[in-house]
């Protein structure tokens, strides 16, 4: 004889019951999970700073960490302790992890400045990798940097034709301590002599055969008038001119003959 269904209302208090029972298991879940993570066994004992430090230090990390950090070992936002730790002047890069029971271990790459960007002694910076970033500059080591100068986005470029430049200009004794990309796409450069360059537009071969004739001649111009030089326009074709101290304005021809200027029209 099969067996008579239960009365609705039977299976519905059932089903009632069943449901606050697994509620009430969920709650308890719940609520032992949240007494765990807050246990005091899982609050952070240390933050670990690792990396090969310069311009910062623990007791600056503990001022700029304050109460900005929330949370236990578990529930410590890792992505936000990166970001926090990344707002330090100098600091290029943070590697946040965490390290079983309760420390946390922070890896730090700083910025390693090349140039200023802009004016020496202002706050910008340029970094190894051409990255544009903002410190403060109470480093010595600072005052012997270069300026690079140029449009937003363009710092990569300038470092990457200054380094191409520099040994051309070894042989001579002096160094460039500013290079500059005009809005207009010119490139100046600056010595440590106080000589001003012009170098002009173009691609980097084009550049580096102008200097490399500037270079490769120079000693012979200002040996010729004994003068020392104040200022050379590098945008002449197959020629430069010069202005030395106390003397007139000339541009030098190639094959270069400093003893006989030849007239002509620079390269806008």
């Amino acid at each position: 004889m099969a067996a008579r269904p239960l009365p609705l209302d039977v299976r519905l208090m059932t089903l009632a019951t069943s449901a606050l029972g697994w509620a009430l298991v969920a709650m308890c879940v719940a609520a032992a999970g949240m007494w765990a993570v807050r246990h005091p066994v899982w609050t952070v004992a240390a933050i670990e700073v690792h990396g090969d430090l310069v311009h910062q230090n623990t007791v600056t990390f503990r001022a700029h960490m304050g109460n900005r950090l929330r949370g236990s070992f578990l529930t410590l936002d890792l992505t936000e302790v990166q970001k926090v730790f990344e707002s330090v002047p100098w600091v290029r890069q943070a590697v946040v992890q965490r390290e079983f029971p309760n420390r946390i271990k922070v890896t730090l790459e700083e910025h390693q400045a090349v140039a200023w960007w802009g004016s020496s002694g202002d706050s910008l910076l340029v970094n190894r990798q051409g990255e544009v970033f903002e410190a403060s500059a109470e480093d010595d080591d600072t005052d012997k940097l270069p300026e690079f100068a140029g449009p937003e986005g363009q710092a990569q470029r300038v470092k990457a034709l200054y380094e191409t430049l520099v040994p051309l200009f070894t042989p001579l004794g002096t160094a460039i301590t500013r290079l500059e990309l005009t809005a207009q796409g010119g490139w100046r450069a600056g010595l440590d002599n106080g000589a001003r360059l012009e170098l002009g537009r173009g691609e980097t071969n084009e550049l580096l055969e102008r200097v490399s004739r500037f270079t490769h001649t120079l000693t012979q111009v200002t040996q010729q008038h004994g003068r020392r030089l104040e200022a050379a326009d590098l945008r002449y074709p197959a020629a430069y001119a010069v202005r030395l101290h106390g003397v007139t304005t000339g541009e030098v021809p190639k094959p270069i003959r400093p003893a006989a200027p030849v007239p002509g029209k620079p390269q806008r």
